[in-house]
C-alpha cells in the first residue's frame, strides 16, 4: 500500500535534514536503523500515518542529508535544531530503532521540550565489551575491504537466519540498501556506537518510554532493553517473541499492535 508523503528539507547551522512527512494529526518522528535506512519503516507507515503526522528522517550522513560528523551529540543537535524549525505541538512522539533508537534518546536528553514520548526499539543505553568489539570489527573489516565484505554479517544482525531462509528477496533488498551507506556516515556511526555510554544520563530522564526488543536480536540483544527500561524513570518494556533486530519491517502488524495503545494515550 503506498501512501501519500511530502518531502522536505529542514536547514540547521548550514546543514540538511532531509524527511518525508505522511498524514495528519499528532506528531511522530522516526528514526532509523544504521543497518536498515528509513525504508525498514514503510511497512508500519500506513497504521501509523492514520491518526498521525508521521516524520520519517534521514538521519545525518544518509541519503540527501548532510553528514555533520560521528558524534551522536552532534547528530542530536542537527536533529533538534532541525525539528525546531517545524514549530511542532504537541511536541512529538520519538520512535528509534536500534542506531535511530540511541540517536532519538539522546537528542531527548539534549532537547527535552522537543519529545512527549519515547520508544525504543531494539537498542539500549551502552554496550557490552563484545557489542563494542563488534562494531570496531565491523569499521576495520569495512575499510579494509568495503561493505560488501560485511553484507553478509550486518544481514544477520538484523534477522535470524531462519528468515533470512525463508525470504530471500527482501534480504536482498535489505543487502542492497545496506551497500549504499556513505563510508564516512558508517565509521563514524561505529565509533560513536563502540565508545557511548549514556547510562549516567537516561536515569534523569523524565519522559514516558516504550522500550521494545525482539527476543532474537543478535545486535542489540534483550539484555540491553531491559537495562535500559529499569534505568529510565518512565520506561515500560515489552519482548516481541520471534523477532530480530528490525521488527517493524519483520512484523509490522505485532510491531504496531506493541505501540498503539502508548502512541494514542
Amino acid at each position: 500500500m503506498s501512501i501519500n508523503f511530502e518531502s522536505v528539507n529542514l536547514q540547521f547551522n548550514q546543514h540538511q535534514l532531509s524527511v518525508k512527512v505522511y498524514g495528519a494529526g499528532p506528531s511522530i518522528v522516526l528514526f532509523h536503523s544504521l543497518l536498515a535506512d528509513q525504508t525498514s519503516f514503510d511497512k508500519v507507515l500506513p497504521n501509523l500515518a492514520k491518526d498521525h503526522q508521521v516524520i520519517v528522517l534521514s538521519l545525518p550522513g544518509f541519503e540527501s542529508s548532510s553528514f555533520v560528523g560521528g558524534s551522536l551529540d552532534a547528530i542530536a543537535d542537527q536533529i533538534g535544531g532541525a525539528l525546531k524549525t517545524l514549530n511542532l505541538s504537541p511536541a512529538p512522539i520519538f520512535l528509534g530503532n536500534g542506531y535511530g533508537g540511541f540517536v532519538a534518546l539522546n537528542t531527548a536528553i539534549r532537547h527535552p521540550a522537543l519529545v512527549s514520548k519515547l520508544i525504543l526499539a531494539d537498542c539500549g543505553a551502552c554496550f557490552t565489551e563484545p557489542g563494542r568489539a563488534a562494531f570496531r570489527g565491523m569499521s576495520e573489516n569495512a575499510k579494509n575491504k568495503g561493505l560488501t565484505a560485511i553484507a553478509d554479517v550486518a544481514m544477520r544482525r538484523l534477522f535470524a537466519p531462519a528468515y533470512q531462509e525463508q525470504h530471500p528477496e527482501l534480504i536482498a533488498q535489505r543487502k542492497e540498501r545496506f551497500l549504499s551507506i556513505d563510508m564516512e556516515t558508517f565509521h563514524g556511526a561505529c565509533n560513536a556506537l563502540a565508545t557511548m555510554d549514556l547510562r549516567p544520563l537516561v536515569k534523569d530522564l523524565q519522559i514516558p518510554a516504550l522500550v521494545l526488543c525482539g527476543e532474537l536480536d543478535e545486535a542489540t540483544p534483550p539484555a540491553m532493553s531491559e537495562e535500559l527500561a529499569n534505568l529510565l524513570p518512565k520506561a515500560s518494556l515489552n519482548i516481541l517473541p520471534g523477532l530480530a533486530h528490525v521488527p517493524q519491517l519483520q512484523d509490522p502488524e505485532a510491531f504496531y499492535a506493541a505501540i498503539q495503545d502508548f502512541i494514542k494515550n
